[in-house]
């Protein structure tokens, strides 16, 4: 498994469905992952500690999780199928590992809100990551939250087309 970060959102300018970009710092690799805009406005505000007045979806899960004697240990993106990404949360509960089927993204908003490594499977790389220096997109750097949130802002839900 090859450790990643979260580095940026970005746009699909056709789709205009959100991009979830991963990078691998010592490689100089990316890994882009098109995801649905509520995930994407999820990990937006984890990333940015935004406080939101009650808890998020994601926030109750990570909860629940805690509050049943489990850590989140890790995130792993495990394959990739026909374009769709696979992923399991790596559970420590009791002193077993349990790994929980979930969406890449849905895994990933886990792990901003619980300083949880991310983990990609070499051959998900090989088959959809590219270099750094190949990614065209505009780049959504964490530390512009109010360009990303207008970005997310103009999306019509129904318009979006992502594979979960």
């Amino acid at each position: 498994m090859v450790r990643m970060k979260v580095f940026g959102m970005a746009l699909d300018e056709t789709s205009q469905a959100p991009i979830l970009i991963l990078k691998n710092e010592a490689e100089a690799q990316v890994l882009p992952i098109w995801i649905g805009a509520v995930e994407a406005m999820s990990i937006t505000m984890a990333l940015n500690k935004i406080p939101f007045p009650r808890p998020m979806t994601h926030d109750l899960l990570l909860s629940s999780i805690k509050t049943l004697g489990g850590l989140v240990n890790q995130v792993q993106v495990t394959d990739i199928e026909d374009g769709t990404f696979f992923a399991e949360l790596v559970v420590l509960q009791d002193g077993k590992e349990h790994r929980i089927d979930c969406r890449p993204s849905d895994a990933i908003a886990l792990a901003v809100r619980a300083d949880t490594p991310i983990f990609v499977n070499p051959e998900v790389i090989k088959t959809a990551g590219v270099s750094e220096d190949n990614l065209k997109q505009k780049i959504v750097k964490s530390e512009e939250p109010d360009k990303w949130k207008d970005l997310l802002d103009s999306l019509d839900e129904d318009d979006t087309k992502y594979k979960m």
